[in-house]
């Protein structure tokens, strides 16, 4: 699922998120939403969010499912 729509994303979901320092170079880091930072129903470069692995902050790329796992 697409990480630019806010009624994608669920706390506690596993996400791909590019963070700050990576935005040049795409690369992805996985883990599971503890907070949802964007406000806002929609963001064109992906809703930010903050990990619960190491409370890292970057923008939703991917949301994963069950299936994409």
């Amino acid at each position: 699922m697409d990480g630019k729509s806010r009624a994608n994303i669920k706390i506690d979901g596993l996400v791909d998120i590019v963070l700050k320092k990576d935005q040049r170079t795409n690369k992805l880091t996985r883990g599971h939403v503890k907070r949802i930072l964007t406000n806002s129903a929609q963001h064109p470069h992906g809703i930010k969010v903050m990990l619960k692995e190491g409370d890292q902050v970057g923008r939703v790329q991917k949301v994963l499912t069950d299936d994409t796992k």
